[in-house]
């Protein structure tokens, strides 16, 4: 296929792709049987949707496409186990992940609780000091005071750890791979164990707890009684599923869409008070969820107190919310200054290897264990590559890795620490954990690399700039992006619509923040378009752009729509150009 626009080379150094002639052929069949405008029936297209199915993908319905709770193996035993616990007022703990997932997860138990005024205890394991998931002493201890324990967002690879709570009875919520053996508990409700079809790997735990909420009340209508209203807690579902990079398809689009209109109601005090903290002055999106809010509720687990994110979702306390809110606010700002340390170090490292390796990685002394998963995904973004990152104390080492579309990082991950190269290891097809030592460290990276190289990921080339197609200024209008917006929303595993503007004349530059870039376009006798390129400096947009000496530009990226003192305008978040030869 050519080169969308002639452009095999663009400023960021992509080749720009666009929809192939076949594609092309669909998307204007599509706009003439459904009255869909052309512009969106080419995203629907790329999307995968078949034109029979256009206008339902539209709008999504919760009901049409959330699966029966019991099709999940043990759902019914653990729905059974917790409404006996809320009968006989049973002490009860929720075992949570320090991450935005294990936040929410506990969260909506939390709340489904309080329905029944009953108020579980909280645990939430340190990130340095306990690692990933349940330990023994932490188990052993909750199930001295507690009879039933339920872990949320971990605990299907915890075989000792939950052996260790013999105490009390153990349910475990979960979604990360599950292993051939299943360690010792009352109920494992999770999509990817592997005595499962698959058909809902795609949940982040919070949706699994949510099926399990779905479960409860149907017990209970069952037995004439009324449980909570369960459309309420679709702003947590919607916020772990985006946070944790679950693939937005199926009903993982209709938890998003219904939560964020849930969330636009500000009923939810924690969440409330961290977007007004954060300043987020618009009705919120999949993009507030994924870059405003997840990572400073991430923040706490990361480099602070582990359980600060759940705290501050279940809190019906506003001095408490506040309180919590700034205290994130102040750790994502720590965060991001310790991350930006590691991550120059990091790179540099994983360049000396080669980034055109299966497996990009880089290890190093003193590394947070905190940053080294988002560390992990910028050498990612910058290689095309599976990506490594692993801290260092003495002699342990704890890492994080993520991985491309096409490329299972998890399953590989698991597959090394069967084979003795790890102490420790698991996760999903996007994402990992580990833990080693330092002797492990070459040999494992080096056998991980070829299972990487295995699965293609030596074949990747730079990574290409897929685009919807061409679009004029004049055609780029505020009612145009509600109508792709219908579309989505759009995050992993169905990335949001490009376009490309076709020579365009720049009228006005302005550097702003830290190495950003506004500036505004148009042609002879169009209107004016403006747009914003985040870190313009280092990705080489700025210095063209400001320098241009009246030259044209082919510009790409998304359309959104900018909302000043309640005056909604167009505006292009720039992703990349390239001259008009």
């Amino acid at each position: 296929m050519s080169a969308f626009l002639g452009v095999e080379q663009s400023l960021t150094s992509r080749r720009w792709i666009g929809l192939d002639s076949e594609s092309d052929r669909l998307s204007e069949a599509m706009a003439q049987q459904t009255d869909i405008p052309l512009t969106v029936c080419r995203s629907l297209v790329r999307l995968g949707v078949p034109v029979e199915n256009a206008s339902a993908y539209l709008s999504p319905s919760l009901r049409d496409l959330l699966a029966d709770p019991s099709s999940l193996k043990d759902m019914d035993l653990a729905a059974a186990r917790l409404l006996s616990a809320v009968s006989a007022r049973q002490r009860i703990a929720v075992f949570a992940d320090y991450d935005v997932d294990g936040a929410c997860s506990a969260s909506l138990l939390i709340a489904w609780l309080a329905h029944f005024e009953m108020q579980p205890t909280l645990y939430v394991p340190d990130r340095v000091d306990e690692g990933y998931g349940p330990n023994a002493p932490a188990m052993t201890n909750l199930a001295k005071d507690h009879d039933l324990i339920i872990c949320v967002d971990c605990g299907t690879l915890s075989h000792d750890a939950l052996a260790a709570a013999e105490a009390a009875d153990v349910i475990v919520l979960d979604h990360h791979l599950g292993d051939e053996t299943l360690p010792p508990a009352l109920a494992i409700v999770n999509p990817n164990r592997q005595d499962e079809d698959g058909s809902l790997g795609h949940l982040c735990a919070a949706g699994v707890v949510f099926l399990l909420t779905v479960a409860l009340n149907r017990d209970l209508r069952a037995d004439g009684k009324t449980g909570p209203d369960l459309m309420s807690l679709l702003d947590l579902v919607a916020l772990a599923t985006v946070a944790d990079v679950a693939p937005l398809i199926g009903v993982n689009r209709a938890f998003v869409r219904q939560g964020l209109k849930i969330m636009a109601q500000r009923d939810r005090l924690g969440l409330r008070v961290l977007a007004d903290v954060a300043r987020i002055d618009t009705a919120p999106s999949a993009y507030h969820l994924g870059y405003v809010l997840g990572p400073r509720i991430n923040a706490g687990g990361r480099i602070g107190a582990a359980d600060l994110g759940a705290r501050l979702l279940s809190t019906s306390d506003p001095n408490e919310a506040e309180q919590i809110a700034q205290r994130l606010e102040a750790l994502n700002t720590e965060r991001r200054d310790i991350e930006m340390n590691v991550r120059e170090e990091a790179l540099a490292q994983a360049e000396s290897r080669g980034l055109e390796s299966p497996l990009a990685w880089a290890a190093g002394e003193g590394w947070h264990p905190g940053v080294v998963g988002i560390v992990a995904a910028r050498l990612k973004e910058a290689a095309n590559r599976p990506a490594v990152v692993i801290g260092f104390d003495g002699d342990a080492g704890k890492g994080s890795a993520r991985s491309v579309s096409g490329i299972d990082l998890g399953a590989q991950i698991q597959k090394l620490a069967a084979e003795g190269f790890l102490e420790k290891g698991g996760g999903h097809k996007m994402a990992a954990g580990l833990s080693l030592s330092r002797a492990q460290l070459e040999p494992a990276m080096a056998r991980l690399s070829e299972l990487m190289a295995k699965q293609g990921a030596d074949r990747l080339g730079p990574s290409d700039l897929r685009l919807d197609g061409p679009i004029m200024p004049a055609a780029a209008t505020v009612e145009l992006i509600e109508a792709l917006d219908q579309a989505g929303p759009f995050g992993a595993s169905a990335a949001a619509p490009r376009f490309a503007f076709p020579a365009q004349t720049i009228r006005f530059t302005k550097p702003v923040g830290d190495g950003h870039l506004k500036l505004s376009f148009g042609t002879m006798g169009d209107q004016v378009i403006d747009a914003i390129a985040f870190n313009a400096a280092s990705s080489g947009l700025m210095q063209a752009l400001e320098n241009h000496d009246g030259q044209p530009f082919h510009l790409a990226g998304r359309l959104e729509i900018n909302t000043w003192r309640g005056r909604q305008s167009v505006q292009l978040r720039l992703e990349d150009a390239a001259p008009a030869e």
